[in-house]
């Protein structure tokens, strides 16, 4: 069976980057749209059929994480990785908060970018592929996770989750009740590891956590463990 080439659309205003991006991934075996502001990409995103955007901050008409909220909003659950010169830790924060996957800084080289497409996408896939994952509705205790539209309910409180979100909280569920090390969380979900990367881990686990939380500052469920990372108990815990 001939594999269907994935989709990316790139919103970047900058033309010289938004060129040389297009032809690399292009030449990679992807489909490339493109957009040149933040509106134009917002309407592609909304009306068009994508596996990935690749998504810059700083554009006209509107920002980039005004973009990713806004795709968000809608209940699409595509990745978004974010390419940009705005890069403190706070605007990496903003960037997850508002739904981004991933998060890479100008100037990059292409074969980074690349690597985080594809893990982005394989990631994606796991998720979309006809296997026990999308025909089943996983439980664990209080918790169920819905891969085919990546929602979770907890105690009938359904929310939506980022696919990076998903991945986390799959992950923890595997290995529920055990404190599960930041290494292994960067590894299974990401499929590579980096001290700034860690630092991501910890934003996405905090954006997690006000979702499944009734209240994030004193969890039941998503517990932090000191010098190791993070463990999961399926029922809510005092």
């Amino acid at each position: 069976m001939t594999e269907i080439q994935k989709r990316i659309l790139i919103i970047d205003d900058d033309d010289e980057i938004r060129e040389l991006l297009e032809f690399d991934i292009a030449s990679s075996g992807y489909f490339v749209d493109i957009a040149k502001d933040g509106m134009e990409g917002l309407n592609k995103a909304l009306n068009n059929s994508y596996d990935l955007i690749l998504l810059d901050v700083m554009m006209p008409k509107m920002n980039g994480f005004e973009v990713c909220k806004n795709i968000r909003q809608a209940k699409l659950s595509i990745p978004i990785l974010m390419l940009t010169a705005k890069g403190t830790i706070d605007d990496k924060t903003t960037g997850f908060d508002c739904g981004a996957d991933d998060y890479l800084v100008k100037p990059f080289d292409i074969q980074e970018v690349l690597l985080r497409i594809r893990v982005l996408l394989r990631r994606n896939n796991v998720q979309v592929e006809a296997s026990p994952l999308s025909d089943e509705v996983l439980r664990c205790g209080d918790i169920e996770i819905f891969p085919e539209s990546l929602e979770c309910v907890i105690v009938n409180r359904r929310v939506k989750l980022t696919p990076t979100e998903f991945e986390i909280l799959y992950c923890l569920m595997q290995h529920f009740n055990n404190s599960v090390t930041l290494a292994t969380l960067l590894d299974e979900v990401w499929g590579y590891d980096s001290n700034e990367d860690v630092r991501m881990l910890r934003v996405h686990v905090g954006g997690l956590r006000n979702k499944i939380e009734v209240n994030a500052k004193s969890p039941k469920y998503l517990h932090t463990v000191t010098n190791v990372g993070y463990k999961l108990t399926p029922f809510a815990q005092e």
